[in-house]
């Protein structure tokens, strides 16, 4: 067994890129666990296996997800902020968030407070179940503004991106809805497909098997331009249409997903991960067809650059909350300007 053990290691040694086997590179002891705040299926939790089994091999060392859903994701990243700072917990899920939990009240964090490593950048989108009677963005949005109260729509919960489409389409429309929040996406779209609620807003990439079996109607996306799902099998490619067509100059900021660990792990822990994001992750096919099939951005940032372009949601989102009273702390005061 002793043998065992030294030859895997010896084979993981040798598979690691030059950069991690230079003297005071991380190399983590023990096992690396990312923490996905959201139950298991959703957008955090797929994204975050493939970044997991990628990192693997170059760090030598087992990376481990675990699931810890809810109070809208801010109980899993708040054990991640207050896990050893060692570099061997990580949270992850969507940087607006984490810009968010402040002005929610949810956890006192911002997004600088993090070392911020994306994946990919998923498009908010939203669907109807096929017995719903909803067969275009046009049709659901009337229905919203004269009857919304009691029309659920399924999210992941408050702060999630389905939410925060809903509150985008409320400020821009004043239409209405009924909340129906889940521990994650991939029961809000279960919720939706089972027909719990008629609509649901959630993330493309959640839906896209869904939409594909026709068990889900693909009403609009929250994006400057249409959508196109890539054809599948026997199934042709589906252009899902902008909710611009019915809303101009709605905002449709990127929403980024990735992993993080709070600002004070060690510096080559830092180091090594932005090493392996230009040379791996970066390079990830397993990411890029990911991306692809499910009509994701692949979207390898890290450090600054990661911060500025999801600040750019931050922004917008934050004020959605405080316009729509669901703040608890004003934006403003924190140093969130409106977009």
């Amino acid at each position: 067994m002793l043998r065992r053990h030294i030859l895997l290691a010896t084979a993981a040694g040798l598979a690691a890129p030059a950069t991690l086997r230079a003297q005071g590179t991380w190399r983590p002891e023990r096992p690396v666990t990312i923490i996905v705040p959201w139950a298991a299926g959703g957008s955090t939790d797929q994204m975050a296996r493939i970044v997991a089994a990628e990192l693997e091999g170059p760090l030598g060392q087992r990376v481990v997800v675990v699931n810890q859903p809810g109070a809208s994701g801010s109980i899993g990243t708040r054990n991640a902020m207050e896990a050893a700072r060692d570099g061997l917990t990580w949270a992850a899920g969507a940087a607006v968030d984490v810009g968010c939990y402040k002005v929610l009240g949810l956890l006192d964090t911002q997004l600088s407070d993090w070392h911020l490593f994306f994946a990919v950048a998923n498009v908010n989108i939203l669907v109807a179940n096929p017995q719903s009677g909803f067969r275009d963005f046009g049709a659901a949005l009337e229905a919203l503004k004269s009857r919304g109260q009691g029309i659920g729509v399924a999210t992941a919960g408050v702060s999630s991106a389905g939410h925060n489409m809903m509150e985008a389409l409320r400020a821009a429309t004043q239409l209405q809805y009924r909340h129906a929040t889940y521990d994650g996406g991939n029961p809000a779209m279960i919720a939706t497909v089972s027909g719990e609620t008629p609509l649901g807003a959630v993330l493309l990439v959640e839906a896209a098997e869904m939409i594909r079996a026709r068990r889900l109607i693909p009403l609009a996306v929250q994006a400057e331009n249409p959508v196109t799902l890539a054809a599948q099998g026997n199934v042709p490619a589906i252009e899902i249409p902008s909710v611009r067509r019915w809303i101009p100059g709605i905002p449709a900021p990127l929403n980024y997903f990735g992993i993080w660990a709070p600002k004070g792990v060690p510096q080559n822990v830092v180091a090594t991960m932005t090493q392996l994001w230009t040379s791996t992750i970066a390079n990830s096919q397993r990411l890029k067809d990911y991306a692809n099939a499910r009509a994701a951005l692949f979207t390898p940032l890290h450090g600054q650059q990661a911060h500025d372009e999801a600040w750019k949601m931050v922004r917008q989102t934050a004020w959605l909350y405080f316009d729509g009273g669901k703040a608890r702390v004003s934006p403003d005061t924190l140093g969130i300007q409106r977009l």
